[in-house]
């Protein structure tokens, strides 16, 4: 799965548009987007409200398919667990329009880098458990590498091979965009350890994103629950999108490299590295999450616009 996002038209939304008319319910939504599931009563906790009022309003908010919910054991009998349904709900007053109509996007599972030179420490983990050896660099060789969603190490980078579909569909790119979930790398955790991760395009550095931690104070939504508490848990959830006009980082001008410089045009694939250079003034590693870690359950996400 991709980030879950749901587009909604005047049309066709009204029972959601109903539902989100209540703040107390953006309210709810907006905490489980940040916390991950919770019951009932610390959904109540969290918002301020009544159990009662609460329950009202996750029914409403269950009634429209924005959140799912779940039965759980509890101490005394069972208890009801809400997850969000969506990452996005879009507004679109424009007529229907597929996605695929003007953005072509490829999904690069974590673990399948073509090319890496890493330093310890450094690993990998599957959905299952641990790929390889911890703290060997020459486990980045194995073919297991492929079931990895989760990967990390100190400095070096780790490159991926995406195909560059816009040029074989013979369609000009008006934008590439790289979405992905990102943090530092410490062992154990930390929430203040700055870490320079520089991203390249067929070689081009186009942007530099100081990544503030590695962050363990709760468990992410999606990492499996034999992973200890004590590792990475998530990161930040990033967006690097260059146009003709420049790069830009989460929507913000960041830099005036634009498409000329990474000669897509030129190239039946596009490279991307993701390093954490020795000489970085802030030399602390790197997280890459995948779809079975972290608080976004996507691979890589590339997307080119034509």
């Amino acid at each position: 799965m991709t980030q879950r996002f749901l587009t909604i038209t005047p049309d066709d939304g009204q029972d959601v548009l109903k539902a989100l008319s209540a703040p107390a319910r953006l309210s709810i939504l907006k905490l489980l987007h940040e916390s991950g599931p919770l019951n009932v009563n610390d959904i109540a906790d969290g918002v301020g409200l009544p159990q009662s009022s609460t329950s009202t309003h996750v029914n409403a908010l269950e009634s429209a398919g924005l959140i799912r919910t779940e039965a759980q054991r509890a101490r005394k009998g069972s208890q009801k667990v809400c997850h969000s349904a969506y990452d996005e709900i879009v507004l679109s007053f424009e007529g229907p329009k597929t996605r695929e109509e003007d953005v072509i996007e490829v999904a690069m599972p974590v673990g399948l880098y073509s090319a890496f030179d890493v330093v310890a420490p450094c690993g990998m983990c599957s959905a299952e458990g641990i790929v390889g050896f911890l703290d060997s660099p020459d486990t980045f060789l194995s073919p297991d590498r492929m079931r990895a969603e989760l990967l990390w190490f100190t400095v070096g980078y780790v490159e991926y091979q995406f195909p560059n579909n816009a040029r074989i569909a013979g369609r000009d790119i008006l934008e590439l965009e790289l979405v992905l979930e990102l943090s530092s790398e410490v062992p154990g955790t930390s929430s203040d350890w700055p870490s320079d991760i520089t991203i390249s395009i067929n070689g081009t550095p186009v942007v530099t994103w100081t990544a503030p931690g590695d962050f363990g104070d709760r468990r992410g939504k999606f990492t499996p629950t034999w992973w200890k508490l004590a590792g990475s848990q998530y990161g930040h959830l990033k967006s690097f999108r260059i146009t003709a006009d420049g790069t830009f980082l989460d929507g913000v001008k960041v830099s005036d490299t634009g498409l000329q410089d990474v000669e897509l045009e030129e190239h039946r694939s596009i490279r991307v590295r993701f390093a954490v250079p020795e000489n970085a003034e802030h030399p602390g590693g790197l997280n890459i999450f995948g779809r079975s870690f972290g608080n976004y359950d996507q691979d890589i996400l590339l997307r080119l616009r034509v």
